[in-house]
């Protein structure tokens, strides 16, 4: 610095800080070696904070407003100082302006799948991502704790931390809730508020509040995903034989969409073929049907299906060899409600004829007074 403008630094008497960026949380007062005159003003604005730093001790804290630094406006600086001779020349010390504004629009997100369990399917892997805000509510335990000596921090120096401590909450929260996957999109605006709270002791030891905590997206894996896209593609469809017709259709519209060479007039020529048998067998088997031969065997019957509901929420479709392996792990019982193609309401599993034998295996309830007198 040149001898001109260390002596205009010297005789600077206005202390203030105008944020023109939107993600600075501390900013440092510059000035030549850290003199400050005595008399100078100190501006404050809405949303600051300034705090006075002397000799690497915390002195002062000043509000919004306009201060006159004299004596009487510093009286832990003067006692800490010691001055007799009435505090009257300059004195050194840093300022620290505070922005205690809310910095919103932060991103949190899982950066490795969250390992859960899930009653329908079982063992899952799940992603999370979303926003959050915060805002500096005690500037002396971020100074001594987070900003240290940093001339300016911004909200990037933080959010690393800030995003470990949420995505470790959320984790835990998630497993404790057991929420089923299929419902978590009808939870969100729960478990954001229910984060909220339960972060809120780990971002006050920051001197930190956080205002705001959304949870915008749970997802599976893809290749999860694109499994269950083709399960509820199944479901949407009646049975097998259309969904045999409906892969064949895709297959040729993939064959028609790449004419290019004799192999994909193959394809498609056989493709179509395959599906022109399937549908004149199809039909065919339909009109014989009521002039079926008395000696050839009986179609073979749909697999019957059955869906349980669990806690409140339908789970299912499972076949019958899977509804006795349930039963048999004691993961059904008599009272447990099933329902069936047929049945116009849920029911009791023990009033299902199918369902019956596997339920007598197990043993009777233990009647009301415990000794089976």
């Amino acid at each position: 610095m040149g001898f001109w403008e260390k002596l205009f630094g010297e005789f600077v008497d206005v202390i203030e800080w105008v944020d023109h960026t939107n993600d600075t949380m501390v900013y440092r007062f510059e000035r030549y070696g850290n003199e400050i005159k005595y008399g100078a003003k100190l501006t404050v604005r809405e949303a600051q904070l300034a705090v006075f730093v002397n000799e690497g001790r915390i002195a002062d804290v000043f509000e919004p407003g306009l201060y006159e630094l004299e004596t009487a406006n510093l009286p832990v600086l003067s006692t800490l100082q010691g001055w007799p001779h009435g505090f009257e020349s300059p004195f050194k010390a840093e300022v620290y302006f505070f922005n205690t504004r809310r910095f919103i629009n932060l991103k949190w997100g899982t950066r490795k799948p969250i390992m859960l369990r899930d009653e329908e399917f079982g063992p899952v892997r799940l992603r999370a991502f979303g926003t959050y805000a915060v805002k500096i509510t005690d500037p002396v335990t971020f100074l001594k704790e987070v900003v240290g000596t940093d001339g300016r921090f911004t909200t990037g120096e933080i959010t690393n931390q800030l995003r470990n401590l949420i995505v470790s909450r959320f984790a835990h929260i998630l497993g404790e809730s057991r929420i089923p996957v299929l419902d978590l999109a009808a939870n969100y605006e729960n478990l954001s508020t229910f984060v909220t709270n339960r972060i809120g002791d780990d971002f006050r030891e920051y001197g930190l509040k956080i205002t705001k905590l959304l949870v915008e997206n749970i997802s599976l894996p893809p290749e999860v995903e694109e499994t269950l896209d083709k399960r509820t593609s199944m479901g949407i469809l009646k049975d097998l034989r259309d969904y045999s017709a409906f892969q064949a259709a895709e297959a040729m519209t993939e064959a028609a969409a790449n004419p290019g060479g004799s192999a994909a007039e193959g394809i498609g020529l056989g493709v179509g073929m395959a599906m022109a048998k399937q549908m004149s067998d199809s039909l065919a088997g339909s009109a014989a049907a009521p002039e079926k031969s008395a000696g050839g065997p009986p179609p073979v019957p749909d697999e019957k299906i059955y869906y349980l509901a669990v806690q409140g929420h339908q789970t299912g479709p499972f076949t019958i060899r899977e509804m006795a392996d349930k039963i048999a792990a004691g993961k059904v019982d008599r009272d447990s409600l099933v329902w069936t193609r047929g049945l116009a309401d849920w029911q009791a599993a023990a009033g299902l004829d199918d369902l019956r034998p596997y339920l007598d295996r197990m043993p009777p309830p233990i009647p009301a007074d415990g000794d089976g007198k």
